[in-house]
C-alpha cells in the first residue's frame, strides 16, 4: 500500500495497521464482504467475529467530514470521503459527533496507509478508523442515498503464521522427489520383457549393458562442475532481471514457457503409463510433417495436454487455477529430473552449496541492498497486473480468513533432487537395496527439511524461509556423514569417473 505521509511516533498515534474484514447488510439481506485497512491511530478493532458489534451506517454531511458535522450519527458509523483535510481532522470531526466508527472512502482500488503528520499533536482519538477501496464504498453510498438501512460489521481477524495446508505442500514436495527418483526404474523395460523379440537371436549381456548405456546417455544430460555454477550465477541474474522488470508481457513469456515444459512433462508422463499397460497402443503411426513418423498415440496424448495447457493459460488468473498449475509443474520437475542428472557427490555438493548460499542471500540479505527480499517480492508477482511467476507448486491457505496460498519454488524441489536421484542410481547400481541404502534416509531428510522449513516459517512469525538453508543439510549433509561411516564417501565422490577394470566387464566363471 502506499503512504500519504511519514509515520512519526507521537502519542496516540503508534497503532499496527490491521486489515479489517467487513460484513455489510442492507434492508437486512447480507451482501457480498470486502475488506479495508486502520489507520495508525484510533481504537483497535476486536479480531474475533463474535466480539465486534453490528451498528447502522450514516452518511456524514458535509461529506468530507472537515467540518462540524449536522447528521446524527450517536452510536453509528460514520460513512465520509477522502480529502480536503487531514486523517485525523476527519477522525476528530466524527468523534465529536458521536459516531462510534469512521470509514473513509478512498478515492482508488486499493488501500492507502492513513498515518499522522509531524505537525499534529497528541490524539485522543477513542474510535476506531479506516479506509475501504472505491467501489466498495461507493456500493454503500448508492444504498444510504436510496433510503436503505445499511448496517456494517467491523472485525481484524488475524492470519495464521503457519497454515494447516502445508501439509498438502509438504506431500506434494515429497512425492514429487519420490516418483521422480523411482520413475526410470518403474516404467523401464524388464530384463524378461521379450514379446516382440522372441524368435531374434539373443545378444550378450556386455553388448546388451552397452547398448542400455548409449540409450541412457542419449536420453540424459550430467550436469558438470563448472555447469553447476555457472547455473546459480545465470538464475541469480534471471531472478535480478524479474526484480526490476516485472511486466507482464515478461511474466507472460515465461507462463508460455511453463506451459510447453508442462505439455512435455505431461505428455512423457501419460504415454509412459500407457504404453506400460497396453504395449500395442504404441505401434501404429502417422506421417506429420517436420516431425515424421510419430505414433498415434502419442499425437492424441499431445493434443490432449495441449488442450488443457490452453484452458489452463485461459483461467490462470481464477481461484481454482492453483490446481492446474502444481499439474503442470509437477510434470514438469518430474521430466526435468529425469534428463538432468548428478554424476557424482563432488558436483552435487558444489551444485547444492551455491544454491545453499544463493537461497540465504536472495531471501535474507538481500533487502540490504534492494531494500526488500527479492525472492519475496518475485515469489508474490506484480500487484499492479495480478500476474505471477507459474514456477511454484500453491495450495490455498485453508484457515487463513484472507484467503492466499502457501508457496514453495521449483528449486527447493529440484536441487535435492538431483541429488536423491542420484543416491537412488547409486543405490540401485550397488544393490544396496534398503537397509543398506542411502536413498530411505535422503528422502526422509528432504521431509524433514521441508518440516524445518515450516518450522522455522513459524519462529520467525510468517518472514519467508530459504528452504535450502535447512534442505541441504538434510539430505548433502546426511549423505556425507553415511558415506564417512560406511567408508564410502570416496566411492561417492568419484563415482563414475573411474573405468570400470576388465574383472567387472567380464566377470570370471568362479566369480
Amino acid at each position: 500500500p502506499s503512504k500519504d505521509a511519514a509515520a512519526p511516533k507521537i502519542p496516540g498515534c503508534s497503532n499496527e495497521y490491521q486489515m479489517v474484514k467487513v460484513e455489510n447488510w442492507v434492508n437486512g439481506e447480507n451482501g457480498e464482504d470486502f475488506s479495508g485497512m486502520t489507520a495508525q491511530f484510533g481504537a483497535v478493532l476486536p479480531s474475533d467475529k463474535d466480539k465486534a458489534v453490528r451498528l447502522p451506517v450514516v452518511l456524514t454531511t458535509p461529506l468530507n467530514s472537515c467540518s462540524n458535522l449536522t447528521s446524527k450519527l450517536s452510536g453509528s458509523i460514520a460513512l465520509s470521503v477522502r480529502g480536503e483535510c487531514t486523517f485525523t481532522a476527519k477522525a476528530q470531526v466524527a468523534q465529536a459527533g458521536g459516531a462510534a466508527a469512521l470509514v473513509l472512502i478512498n478515492d482508488k482500488e486499493e488501500l492507502d496507509e492513513m498515518a499522522c503528520t509531524e505537525e499534529e499533536s497528541p490524539l485522543t482519538l477513542t474510535i476506531p478508523v479506516l479506509m475501504i477501496t472505491t467501489s466498495s464504498g461507493d456500493a454503500l453510498k448508492k444504498s444510504l442515498v436510496a433510503n436503505k438501512k445499511v448496517e456494517l460489521l467491523l472485525y481484524a481477524p488475524k492470519s495464521p503464521v503457519v497454515d494447516y495446508a502445508v501439509a498438502f505442500l509438504w506431500l506434494m514436495s515429497v512425492g514429487t522427489v519420490f516418483i521422480a527418483s523411482v520413475w526410470s526404474h518403474c516404467t523401464g523395460p524388464k530384463e524378461n520383457d521379450e514379446e516382440y523379440n522372441e524368435l531374434s537371436p539373443k545378444k550378450s549381456s556386455v553388448d546388451s549393458a552397452t547398448k542400455d548405456a548409449t540409450k541412457d546417455d542419449d536420453e540424459t544430460l550430467d550436469i558438470s562442475a563448472t555447469g553447476a555454477v555457472i547455473f546459480v550465477i545465470s538464475a541469480s541474474t534471471f531472478l535480478v532481471l524479474l526484480f526490476f522488470f516485472m511486466s507482464s508481457w515478461f511474466i507472460l513469456i515465461l507462463t508460455v514457457f511453463f506451459c510447453i515444459g508442462g505439455m512435455q512433462g505431461m505428455h512423457n508422463i501419460i504415454y509412459t503409463l500407457i504404453t506400460m499397460r497396453c504395449n500395442k497402443c504404441g505401434r501404429k503411426t502417422v506421417k506429420v510433417p517436420l516431425f515424421g513418423n510419430v505414433t498415434i498415440l502419442s499425437l492424441m496424448v499431445l493434443l490432449f495436454c495441449f488442450v488443457v495447457a490452453v484452458v489452463w493459460f485461459i483461467n490462470r488468473k481464477t481461484s481454482y487455477a492453483w490446481a492446474g498449475q502444481d499439474i503442470f509443474g509437477i510434470c514438469l520437475m518430474i521430466n526435468v529430473l529425469q534428463v538432468a542428472r548428478l554424476p557424482n557427490i563432488r558436483v552435487a555438493t558444489i551444485l547444492l552449496c551455491c544454491a545453499f548460499f544463493y537461497d540465504i542471500f536472495w531471501v535474507f540479505l538481500s533487502p540490504l541492498i534492494f531494500k526488500q527480499s527479492v525472492m519475496i517480492a518475485v515469489a508474490r508477482g506484480s500487484k499492479d497486473t495480478g500476474e505471477s511467476i507459474p514456477m511454484l507448486l500453491r495450495f490455498p491457505r485453508l484457515s487463513d480468513p484472507w484467503g492466499g496460498y502457501n508457496m514453495i519454488g521449483f528449486g527447493d524441489i529440484l536441487f535435492p533432487g538431483l541429488l536423491i536421484c542420484f543416491i537412488f542410481r547409486y543405490d540401485r547400481e550397488n544393490n544396496k537395496g534398503v537397509v543398506k541404502g542411502y536413498f530411505p534416509w535422503l528422502m526422509f531428510g528432504y521431509g524433514l527439511g521441508l518440516f524445518l522449513t515450516y518450522l522455522g516459517l513459524y519462529l520467525m512469525n510468517g518472514h519467508g524461509q530459504p528452504a535450502l538453508l535447512y534442505l541441504v543439510p538434510c539430505t548433502l549433509g546426511i549423505t556425507v556423514i553415511l558415506g564417512l561411516v560406511r567408508k564410502e564417501l570416496r566411492d561417492l565422490w568419484n563415482y563414475g569417473t573411474q573405468e570400470p577394470s576388465v574383472s567387472d566387464v567380464n566377470p570370471s566363471p568362479g566369480a
